[in-house]
C-alpha cells in the first residue's frame, strides 16, 4: 500500500522516516506480513535520496521490524512484541448541535443479536434467491468498461425506473411513467430528499402519533416544527390535522404501528384538506405487497387528481434491507428539484445493483418471489394470530391487521413500565421484542408490543413464542 510519511524540513530525514514507519507498526497500522513501497518509489514520492530511504529501512530491518527478500521486497515482520495501540484521542473544541444529544442511538438491526428476533420491518433473508441476484449482479458487472466506471444519473437506471413504474403501476394501481419515479437509498432517503426540497426551516410537518421512530428523528433533525396526530381505528384523524402544516407524513395502507388502514372518507378528506391549506401529503407504502385478508386497498396517489400526493416506497420488505433501493414517484413539478437534490446527498444510487434489480423486476423473478413469500409469511401471520388469542390472552390485547409483516397488540395491565420489564426478561431467555413506546410522537402511546415475523423461522416460530410466553408471567 502508499505509505504516508510527513518530513519536516531537512533536520535528520532518515530518522524521520524510520520513526514514523515504526510507529504505523506498533500502532497496527502497518500489519505483519505487509509490503512497504520499494525504497526507489519511497524516495521519489519524499522526494529525498534513495539512500536515505535505504537507511530508515535498514535500521527498522536491523532492529527487527522489517525483513527483505531478495528479488520480492520488503515486509512488516511477524513481531511478538507489536502492540495494537490505538492512536490517542486529540482533543477538540467541535460540538454537534444540541439536539443530536437527545437524539436516540440508531438501534442495533442486525439480524442474530438474539435468538428469536420478533422485531418488526425485517423480511427473511434466507429465502432470497442469492444464486439468481449474484448471476445478475455479475452479468452487470461484466458490461461495458466505460459505463461502469462513469457516474450515474441521479434520477437513477432508466431500466428499474421503468420496472417500477410498470410494477406499481399493476400491482399498486398507481399512474406513474419512468419519469415520475426516482431511485433512491430505501424510504429514509426517499423522505428526506422530498422534504428538503418542499420544506424551509420552521415550517410545520404532521405525521400520525404513534408513528414510524425513523422518520420522526429525521424530520426533528431537520428543524421543522413536528406535530403528532392522533390515530384511531380508521388511520389518521384529519379534523386533527393542522392548518399550518405544509407537509403530511403517512402510511394509509398499514399504519405503523397499529397496521389500521385509513378509511376512504378520511382519504378524501385527507385530499381536500391538503388542497385547502397547499399541502403536500407524503404516503408511504412500506409493505402492502403482503395482504392476507379483504381486498385491495387504493392508495392515495391514486385517488389524487390535484397532484398533492408523493408516493414512497421500498424493496427493503419484499427483498432486502442491504440493497438499499428505494423509489418515490413524484409530480412533475418537483421532478428537477428532486434530481437536484440525489445528485447533492449522492450522486446516485449503485448502477450495477439498480441494473441487476430492473432485471430481476422485469423477468417475472420478483413478482414469484412475492408468491413465495406470501405463503411463508402467511403461516407465521396465521400460527402468531392463533398464539396470541390462545396463549396470551390474558396478557395481550391484539389489533386487528389485514396487511403487512408484523402484528400489534397493547398490554392488558396498565402497570406502568410493564412493557419495558417484559422486553427485559424477554431479552434473557433470548427474545428480541419492539415497545410501542418508541412509536411515540406527542403522546406516550399505550402500553404495548409491535411482533415482526420476518426473522423468526417457521419451524422455529412455536419455540420462540413460549420463551415469548414466559417473559410475560
Amino acid at each position: 500500500m502508499d505509505l504516508h510519511v510527513s518530513l519536516d524540513g531537512r533536520r535528520d530525514l532518515t530518522a524521520q522516516i524510520y520513526l514514523q514507519v515504526r510507529a504505523a507498526i506498533l500502532d497496527g497500522l502497518l500489519r505483519p506480513g505487509e509490503a512497504l513501497p520499494p525504497t526507489r518509489e519511497l524516495a521519489a514520492a519524499l522526494q529525498v535520496s534513495r539512500n536515505t530511504a535505504n537507511a530508515a529501512y535498514e535500521k527498522l530491518a536491523a532492529e527487527g521490524f522489517l525483513t527483505s527478500r531478495v528479488g520480492v521486497g520488503t515486509f512488516v515482520s511477524d513481531l511478538p512484541f507489536r502492540g495494537s495501540r490505538e492512536p490517542e484521542a486529540r482533543p477538540s473544541p467541535l460540538r454537534p448541535r444540541p439536539m443530536w444529544d437527545d437524539m436516540p442511538d440508531p438501534p442495533d438491526l442486525s439480524a442474530g443479536t438474539l435468538e428469536f428476533d420478533f422485531r418488526p420491518g425485517m423480511p427473511d433473508a434466507t429465502r432470497f434467491p442469492f444464486p439468481t441476484w449474484r448471476a445478475l449482479l455479475a452479468n452487470q458487472l461484466r458490461g461495458s468498461g466505460t459505463a461502469l466506471g462513469m457516474y450515474g444519473e441521479p434520477m437513477g437506471h432508466a431500466g428499474l425506473r421503468a420496472a417500477i413504474a410498470r410494477h406499481v403501476g399493476v400491482s399498486r394501481a398507481v399512474r406513474a411513467t419512468a419519469a415520475d419515479v426516482m431511485v433512491t437509498a430505501g424510504v429514509q432517503q426517499a423522505v428526506d430528499l422530498v422534504a428538503r426540497v418542499v420544506l424551509a426551516p420552521g415550517d410545520v410537518v404532521a405525521m400520525e402519533d404513534p408513528g414510524y421512530p425513523p422518520v420522526k428523528r429525521l424530520f426533528q433533525a431537520m428543524g421543522v416544527r413536528l406535530v403528532g396526530v392522533p390515530v384511531d381505528a380508521q388511520g389518521l384523524v384529519v379534523d386533527e390535522l393542522p392548518e399550518s402544516a405544509r407537509l403530511v407524513y403517512l402510511s394509509p395502507s398499514h399504519q405503523f404501528p397499529l397496521g389500521h388502514a385509513l378509511s376512504l372518507s378520511r382519504r378524501l378528506a385527507l385530499l381536500e384538506w391538503a388542497e385547502r391549506v397547499d399541502a403536500v401529503v407524503l404516503e408511504d407504502d412500506y409493505d402492502s405487497e403482503f395482504r392476507w385478508t379483504g381486498r385491495p386497498v387504493e392508495p392515495l396517489h391514486a385517488l389524487d387528481r390535484t397532484g398533492r400526493v408523493v408516493y414512497v416506497s421500498s424493496f427493503s420488505k419484499v427483498l432486502l434491507p442491504t440493497l438499499r433501493v428505494g423509489f418515490c414517484v413524484a409530480p412533475p413539478p418537483l421532478h428537477s428539484a428532486l434530481r437536484k437534490a440525489k445528485h447533492l446527498a449522492d450522486w446516485h444510487s449503485s448502477s450495477p445493483v439498480q441494473g441487476a434489480l430492473a432485471e430481476f423486476i422485469e423477468n417475472g423473478l420478483l413478482a414469484a418471489h412475492l408468491r413465495r413469500m406470501r405463503r411463508v409469511y402467511r403461516t407465521r401471520r396465521d400460527r402468531m394470530s392463533m398464539a396470541f388469542d390462545q396463549d396470551f390472552a390474558d396478557h395481550l390485547e391484539p389489533i386487528t391487521s389485514a396487511t403487512g409483516l408484523h402484528l400489534t397488540a397493547y398490554l392488558r395491565s396498565d402497570v406502568p413500565g410493564e412493557d419495558a420489564a417484559v422486553t427485559a426478561r424477554a431479552a434473557s431467555l433470548g427474545v428480541a421484542l419492539h415497545t410501542m413506546a418508541l412509536c411515540g410522537v406527542d403522546r406516550v402511546p399505550r402500553q404495548g408490543f409491535v411482533f415482526g415475523y420476518g426473522l423468526v423461522a417457521t419451524e422455529a416460530l412455536d419455540e420462540g413464542l413460549a420463551r415469548m410466553r414466559r417473559a410475560f408471567a
